[in-house]
């Protein structure tokens, strides 16, 4: 996959599966939370995960890579097997702090509202903000482990992308809209309940509190297909904002489809 992007006008994002897209975006080629194996179970004790679709694109096709942005690396819905193995294909690898611990090799452990900048000679420069995030409830964290959400900016940190990981709406994705402005907002959907309990990702109504708090930005419902374990589907999620008179703010991924955004 290729194609340039003017720089400073318009970002392509192509869904490839779960948590997974690939950001086209003034020349740079980035890809969220890499997960490229095929259905089937999956195990991480002592959570089953089922997996119940591939990646719309192969891994083999995906192309020259300038950065991966991880939300968190302990989850097989998240960095599965050939996600893994196409870290080093990538200029960088930016993650949790203890993420990159684990991680090593090209991974940069970013903490909350830490900036870093990504160079590349002939593209120019982005800058990846971390943002605060929490895999389910208060308290969850010993449990799930550090996640952070991720932020792409061109002219400023935040100005363009952000990508919420896997989070629930609480405090700290408030905390992420007061302080940018981004012009889209790839929300990781789906009400992910792997135990049944209670859900771990953001549901509907958290994603009409996001279309809420972040009023200019175009909403997109990734992380919500492809596993057993998530209780809610794209289609909920658009019935959701439908009812409340949110429906212009979503915006569909066709899988393997690239789908242009003003940025």
């Amino acid at each position: 996959m290729s194609g340039d992007i003017p720089a400073g006008e318009t970002a392509r994002i192509t869904f490839i599966g779960g948590p997974t897209v690939l950001i086209e975006i003034g020349g740079f080629r980035l890809v969220t939370d890499p997960t490229f194996d095929p259905p089937g179970l999956y195990t991480t004790a002592p959570v089953r995960f089922e997996k119940t679709r591939g990646p719309a694109i192969p891994v083999e096709d995906i192309g020259e890579i300038d950065a991966v942005l991880l939300s968190h690396d302990q989850h097989l819905d998240n960095l599965d097997h050939a996600g893994r193995a196409l870290l080093p294909r990538a200029r960088a690898v930016y993650t949790t702090k203890v993420g990159a611990t684990r991680l090593g090799g090209n991974a940069i452990g970013l903490a909350p509202f830490e900036t870093a900048t990504l160079e590349v000679p002939g593209k120019g420069r982005l800058l990846i903000t971390a943002a605060p995030a929490r895999h389910g409830p208060v308290g969850i964290e010993p449990i799930t482990g550090e996640v952070v959400g991720l932020l792409v900016g061109r002219d400023a940190p935040g100005d363009a992308l952000y990508v919420t990981g896997d989070t629930v709406w609480y405090e700290g994705v408030a905390e992420v809209a007061r302080r940018f402005a981004p012009k889209v907002v790839l929300a990781f959907a789906g009400s992910a309940e792997p135990r049944g309990t209670f859900h771990l990702t953001m549901d509907s109504n958290d994603v009409i509190e996001v279309a809420h708090a972040f009023p200019q930005a175009r909403i997109v419902g990734i992380h919500n297909d492809g596993w057993i374990h998530f209780k809610e589907s794209a289609a909920d999620l658009e019935k959701s904002l439908a009812a409340l008179g949110l429906a212009d703010r979503l915006v569909p991924l066709p899988p393997g489809t690239p789908v242009p955004f003003a940025v």
